[in-house]
C-alpha cells in the first residue's frame, strides 16, 4: 500500500502490552494506526483522524465500547465507520448488543489470533 491509499485504523484498547502487538502488526501489514487507551479519546479520535476502521475494545475505563459504539453510530462523520469489536467478553447477549448496535464485526481475543484480526480488518475493508 502507497501512502496514499494506506488505510488508517483506529486501535482502542486499554491493554498496553496488548495495544503496541497489535500496533506493530498492523503498521508491518502497511496500514497508519492511531492508538488510544479509552472510550472519550476514542471518540475525539474517530472525528480528528477519520480511521477507515476502529478496532474497539469494550471493558475499558471512563467509557464503555458499547457507549463508544453508540454514540459512534449516531454521528453522522462517523456512523458510517466500519467497527470491529475486539473484546474479552464472550458472551452471546453481549455479541447481540453489539450487532443491535451497528458493529461490523465481534471478536472475542481468547479466541483468534493476531494474524487472523488482521484478515478481518483487510476483508472488512476490501485490502
Amino acid at each position: 500500500m502507497d501512502q496514499n491509499t494506506q488505510k488508517k485504523v483506529l486501535l482502542v484498547e486499554d491493554d498496553d502490552a496488548l495495544a503496541s502487538v497489535y500496533q506493530m502488526r498492523l503498521e508491518a501489514e502497511g496500514f497508519s494506526v492511531q492508538r488510544v487507551p479509552n472510550g472519550e479519546e476514542a471518540l475525539a479520535a474517530a472525528v480528528s483522524f477519520r480511521p477507515d476502521i476502529i478496532l474497539l475494545d469494550i471493558m475499558m475505563p471512563k467509557v464503555s465500547g458499547f457507549d463508544v459504539l453508540d454514540i459512534l453510530r449516531n454521528t453522522p462523520e462517523t456512523a458510517n465507520t466500519k467497527i470491529i469489536m475486539l473484546t474479552a467478553l464472550s458472551q452471546e447477549a453481549d455479541k447481540e448488543k453489539a450487532k443491535e448496535y451497528g458493529v461490523d464485526d465481534y471478536l472475542v481475543k481468547s479466541q483468534v489470533v493476531i494474524s487472523d484480526v488482521v484478515q478481518r480488518v483487510k476483508d472488512i475493508l476490501g485490502v
